[in-house]
């Protein structure tokens, strides 16, 4: 630890004399430490979720551990990092979402909920006896009014939408892959080009599987990822694939390889 840092990173409200909050960066890097990676991609009438699946011990029960959350029937969440930070962001924001639609008769927009919870998280920075949470979120829905939506929540509560969005060890090299290979096609009316992006939910979910498969070098099976989804045709409700909707997916890539 350097003499300019000694000090400084025991107290989350102290900046240190290079304008750093050394808690927060420590925030960070605990999101790194889970070893899972994640994305959140915004297809033309859809937007997805898909995690790494990692199970540490033979004896637990699998159907029990997941990194995707259903927050309210339209909007859905990824989160990576520290486990018990996550269940309590997601409890958090589940009743956000149910207190909203008590109060005002609706679904709480995706938008809404991602800067609520970012608030939240974003407090927990200035207060001595608080701390960060150690995780990343990335929130999924589709707004009656603006289609699907993909946002994303740091520790430092920031948030922001995203059109294609990584998390986890493997943020930089997942971020250029979907920079590379996420192109829309223009818009509707105008010369269009031979670019094209995700226009169905099937295009969509093979997107993500083949960035996190490309970026980790490892040929999924259908037990090894989790994948959530939610469709504006299905009236926006957010649901997890099945086992064999997977490999439908994985053996429709393998067709096409």
């Amino acid at each position: 630890m350097s003499r300019s840092q000694s000090g400084y990173d025991r107290h989350i409200t102290i900046f240190s004399p290079e304008g750093r909050l050394y808690q927060v960066e420590y925030a960070f890097k605990a999101i790194t430490n889970a070893s899972i990676n994640a994305l959140g991609i915004k297809g033309r009438d859809c937007a997805i979720v898909i995690s790494q699946k990692k199970v540490p011990d033979k004896l637990f029960d699998a159907d029990s551990m997941s990194w995707i959350f259903e927050v309210s029937g339209g909007v859905g969440a990824v989160v990576t990092g520290m486990m018990p930070d996550a269940k309590a962001s997601i409890n958090r924001a589940r009743s956000e979402a149910a207190e909203f639609r008590y109060k005002y008769g609706y679904d709480m927009p995706v938008d809404a909920l991602s800067k609520r919870i970012a608030n939240l998280a974003q407090v927990s920075t200035q207060r001595a006896s608080m701390r960060p949470l150690g995780i990343s979120s990335i929130y999924v829905g589709v707004d009656e009014e603006y289609g699907p939506q993909v946002f994303k929540v740091d520790p430092a509560g920031y948030y922001t939408g995203y059109k294609a969005v990584a998390q986890g060890p493997k943020t930089t090299e997942a971020t250029n892959w979907l920079e590379k290979r996420y192109k829309r096609s223009t818009a509707p009316g105008a010369n269009g080009d031979d670019d094209k992006w995700c226009e169905t939910l099937d295009e969509t979910v093979e997107m993500g599987i083949m960035c996190l498969s490309s970026v980790l070098s490892v040929d999924f099976k259908a037990t090894e990822i989790e994948i959530g989804v939610v469709e504006g045709k299905d009236g926006g409700k957010f649901r997890r694939l099945s086992v064999e909707e997977i490999d439908e997916r994985l053996q429709s890539i393998a067709d096409r390889d």
